[in-house]
């Protein structure tokens, strides 16, 4: 009964304080308008040194978009938008702007595949698909997916730029794979797409990077369900249930993602002026100002005509920040600015909400929320990197994904699930990859972890910061592949062979 009434108030709590809206989810329909333009939205973001074998000499950049990915969502699917443009930023000054950016753009060409009936011809009306498909640009793909990417040295919209290339060819058009259909229309998925991991030549980069661009299983996980619902995580925290990180639903356990994987030689991504091996990431993506939708298309090429300056409407770089960081009313804003603004949403990590909310509805449990105010030690998380570990020589604070490019990657087998804090400094917040549960991570930081390893604060300030606090559902690193581009094989749409 005494549970019952903690929910109740802290239901309460939420509705007056108009943040019920927030998920712990990494970055899946986050803020209200990027509930509109789900084929923009970004997901997660990921950033680490590769650790492929062979391959530590370079750093491994996934930016996922188009979130809850159903593999049956025919029979459009789920094609990136060829009127938006998509961005992996890269700041390796530490002044909180963009040093090199990598802009993708997508094509989508109908085929228009036609059968014969009754003595005419006639378009199909399968979207992506009209016979089986094992080899890029396939006779039986009804629309050809097609990308380029761009790399800008400097302002992304006004720096030196230069096409992607081929390093077979020289070509700067590449395929995309149709999404995971089934397994009649495409038997080998795998296969199929291993044939998109391309060899690139990156402009100013001497040594060849990694590309890649598809449907990947969505490899994040989180008790999306429960945390919606007022935070009602049965048992949150370890200590209240000895299996309680592996005790609750995944939510993403059946949803696929479209991810823009990169992996580039470390040396091309930093600034040998300024000697500093630490480099920060985000992700983008922005649409035309303007819109005109035409009453009478005259084909799906004539349904809009846009245009005007790009404006941006999605961003990511730690997870969970526009979720259970940012208030609802700068959700939004949040999407549309840029590091160097930053300064203007300080009060959300400096004095965060989440932790009350916390001790509304677990504290007699024992989760007391951190009593030191400004939360310095949540300013290192999140906007400048932790000294001895991520944070650059010279810093602006700013909201980014940082790594050390210098702290040898973990190899797999011997990763720790909860990174940094499990004594794995090559894992969140050192970063991130795939296998890093950020969601127990981020529960158990913003509660006051730090401050028992005396970063930013002391054990004092925190007096629930040795608690175990989870979400319940679990993550580690066999759950993603142990080599480029690390994410599983997505889920097929008809997965019984004929």
């Amino acid at each position: 009964m005494k549970q019952m009434r903690l929910r109740a108030a802290i239901g309460l709590v939420i509705a007056g304080s108009l943040l019920a809206p927030a998920a712990m989810a990494s970055s899946h329909r986050e803020a209200p308008f990027i509930t509109k333009h789900p084929k923009i939205d970004a997901t997660d973001f990921y950033m680490f040194r590769s650790f492929q074998a062979g391959r530590s000499d370079f750093t491994t950049l996934i930016a996922n978009y188009v979130p809850l990915q159903d593999a049956y969502g025919g029979p459009n699917y789920f094609m990136m938008d060829p009127e938006a443009l998509y961005e992996i930023h890269v700041d390796n000054n530490g002044d909180a702007k963009e040093d090199i950016s990598f802009q993708f753009r997508f094509r989508n060409t109908n085929k228009d595949t036609q059968l014969t009936v009754g003595g005419k011809k006639v378009s199909i009306p399968l979207v992506i698909n009209g016979g089986a498909i094992a080899d890029l640009n396939a006779a039986g793909a009804n629309v050809r997916e097609t990308f380029s990417v761009t790399v800008v040295r400097g302002d992304r919209r006004s720096g030196t730029r230069a096409l992607v290339a081929n390093a077979a060819g020289g070509a700067t058009v590449f395929d995309k794979p149709l999404d995971n259909i089934g397994n009649k229309s495409i038997p080998n998925y795998e296969a199929y797409a291993a044939k998109h991991v391309y060899s690139v030549n990156i402009p100013g980069c001497s040594t060849p990077a990694r590309l890649f661009v598809g449907q990947r299983k969505d490899p994040f996980v989180v008790n999306l369900g429960e945390t919606f619902d007022l935070i009602n995580i049965k048992a949150p925290a370890v200590e209240f249930l000895p299996t309680a990180e592996s005790n609750a639903r995944d939510d993403l356990q059946y949803k696929n993602v479209t991810t823009l994987s990169m992996e580039v030689p470390t040396a091309c991504l930093l600034n040998a002026t300024a000697g500093d091996p630490v480099i920060g990431g985000w992700t983008t993506a922005s649409m035309r100002q303007g819109r005109l939708i035409n009453p009478a298309p005259k084909s799906d090429a004539d349904v809009t005509r846009e245009g005007g300056a790009w404006t941006q409407v999605s961003r990511l770089g730690m997870p969970l920040v526009n979720e259970v960081v940012i208030g609802l009313k700068d959700k939004d804003k949040f999407n549309h600015s840029k590091p160097s603004g930053d300064g203007q949403f300080a009060d959300y990590v400096t004095h965060p909400t989440l932790p009350a909310l916390v001790e509304i509805l677990y504290g007699s449990a024992g989760a007391k929320a951190p009593t030191n105010f400004p939360r310095n030690d949540l300013v290192a998380a999140f906007l400048t990197g932790i000294t001895g570990l991520n944070k650059p020589k010279s810093v602006t604070a700013s909201e980014m994904l940082r790594l050390n490019t210098a702290i040898v990657p973990t190899a797999p087998g011997a990763q720790k699930r909860l990174g940094v804090i499990e004594g794995d400094n090559a894992g969140f917040p050192n970063g991130r990859r795939p296998g890093d549960d950020v969601v127990d991570i981020a529960l158990r930081v913003v509660m006051g972890k730090l401050c028992t390893l005396s970063i930013g604060c002391v054990a004092a300030d925190a007096p629930a910061g040795a608690l175990r606090f989870t979400d319940g559902a679990f993550l580690d690193e066999k759950m993603s592949d142990a080599s480029f581009p690390y994410l599983k094989t997505p889920l097929a749409g008809s997965p019984q062979k004929n």
